[in-house]
């Protein structure tokens, strides 16, 4: 480029719902342009009609900025280069597709889709791969073959424009993950630049398109390092100077063994998606990371770990320190395993690193829904003592139930295994004991029981296991003694009473 600036672009299509490893590649084009003073730019490519999904843009915008991705430049801005959809750019890109054929570096091709599939048909009985270039193109139905006269009649109807792939020259660039790479054209096809229907491609829309928005560096997946050399061909035949290229690993399947697909999200138990998806056309949905109850902060930090690496142990990071440590040089070659307990893992460490008021007032939307009223000091109590258990806010309610509702059962294993013999007498008596004791601490009434047991010639653990089984419904939970000091002299009695009343000896 001829300027040092750094600008970037992440350029989805509006084709379905963004993958995870879209949301990466925003990720890394983000975190490289605000480490290096950079702009950070969203154009919508959107040149394939036939493969828009109504929704999809709106959802590709609403999951970035959950994310905390936030565009110097993007749809709907008046600075900058826009228009940044390139349906709304279509006018500029036959001039340049003009360009390349006066200067011979493409040409027409007038061939049928059913003169293309005969050709590949007749190929592969013959077990070969049909490649439409510099040995087959000689032959087909084109501006390089047909007479002039010919070439003029058949511009009436419709027709596409190729890029002349040259015969065997190798293409070199310096990636900046993979370092060199080198391809050899007699390997590639006459790519189709402009289409029929007056719409470029991809290949020729997004070459014209990073010119003339000054993109300085292309951060894109590896899955379109085979169309390096056609972009740096085009470069060179518009006589535009290119940016600098990195090509980003591929995200794995848990397997270890393939990319991991759109397909591979509910059927596999976890979201593929950053938002929740409904397809317009069946209406089916898709599970996605934020309805699921990760943080977009984890949710980030997840992804910014597969195929980068800080150089330390360090794994948990804000995005502001993502931003500082970010470097390309610590982008791995090698495809990254998407792991989904290592998922909730990264939301459980921001889980913890809220603030119990932070996590109180999240928790609390449980709490309305449910129709439960307590107080923010409380509150604030309750998810200190079980935050450590959790992965997510959602999980708050199943470990902290019993400090807000008396159990409604109580499990059938616990009570064949810890309610038996004098057990049942030993509670109805307990309840009186603990009607005497004053300022209802944890260990005045750990102190009181105590007592009661060593007078019985009961176990300990049989007791208390017990009375956990009355307070909370099962043999789970926090300190026992806390969930009564918490819950109270009178609910704890009543709990108890309860019990004894419900459970079958």
């Amino acid at each position: 480029m001829s300027d040092n600036k750094v600008r970037v672009r992440f350029a989805p299509s509006p084709t379905g719902p963004l993958h995870i490893g879209g949301v990466r590649t925003a990720l890394f084009n983000y975190l490289f342009a605000k480490k290096n003073n950079g702009q950070f730019i969203l154009r919508i490519e959107d040149t394939d009609q036939t493969r828009y999904v109504p929704g999809a843009e709106e959802y590709i915008i609403e999951a970035l900025e959950w994310c905390g991705l936030e565009f110097d430049e993007k749809p709907g801005t008046s600075c900058g280069f826009g228009p940044y959809r390139q349906s709304e750019r279509k006018d500029i890109y036959k001039t340049f597709a003009n360009k390349l054929i006066e200067s011979g570096h493409a040409y027409y091709a007038f061939d049928t889709a059913e003169e293309l599939d005969a050709k590949r048909g007749k190929f592969e009985k013959q077990k070969r791969v049909f490649t439409y270039n510099a040995q087959s193109r000689v032959v087909m139905r084109n501006s390089l073959s047909l007479p002039e006269d010919k070439v003029k009649e058949l511009l009436k109807g419709d027709f596409v424009i190729r890029f002349k792939m040259p015969d065997s020259e190798d293409i070199e660039e310096v990636d900046m993950i993979r370092d060199r790479v080198v391809f050899n054209t007699r390997d590639l096809d006459d790519k189709v630049l402009f289409k029929s229907d007056g719409m470029p491609t991809y290949h020729l829309a997004n070459i014209v398109d990073d010119h003339f928005m000054k993109i300085s560096y292309v951060i894109r997946g590896e899955e379109w390092l085979p169309s390096l050399p056609l972009h740096i061909l085009l470069y060179r035949a518009l006589g535009w100077d290119s940016p600098r290229f990195a090509h980003l690993p591929l995200i794995l399947k848990p397997t270890g063994k393939g990319k991991l697909s759109k397909r591979d999200g509910d059927k596999a138990g976890f979201p593929v998606f950053p938002l929740k998806w409904k397809d317009p056309k069946t209406g089916k949905t898709a599970s996605g990371y934020r309805e699921e109850g990760y943080f977009p902060e984890a949710f980030i930090n997840m992804l910014s770990m597969l195929g980068w690496n800080p150089g330390t142990e360090q794994e948990i990071f804000t995005l502001e320190e993502l931003t500082q440590l970010f470097s390309l040089d610590r982008v791995n070659k090698s495809g990254a395993r998407f792991d989904p307990e290592k998922a909730k893992w990264f939301n459980q460490q921001h889980l913890l690193q809220k603030t119990n008021k932070e996590l109180a007032s999240l928790f609390k939307e449980e709490l309305t829904e449910r129709g439960i009223e307590a107080t923010d000091e409380y509150t604030e109590k309750v998810v200190a003592l079980v935050k450590d258990r959790v992965a997510f806010v959602k999980e708050i309610w199943d470990q902290a139930s019993m400090f807000f509702i008396a159990p409604d059962s109580y499990d059938p294993k616990v009570v064949k295994k810890r309610w038996k013999g004098d057990v049942p007498a030993f509670m109805g008596e307990l309840t009186s004991h603990l009607q005497n004791v004053d300022g209802w601490k944890g260990d005045m009434i750990k102190e009181t029981i105590t007592q009661l047991i060593e007078t019985k010639g009961l176990g300990f653990g049989l007791v208390m296991n017990a009375l956990r089984l009355a307070l909370v419904g099962g043999g789970f939970g926090s300190d026992l003694m806390t969930i009564a000091e918490m819950i109270g002299k009178s609910e704890t009695i009543e709990r108890i009473k309860t019990a004894v009343e419900k459970i079958a000896v």
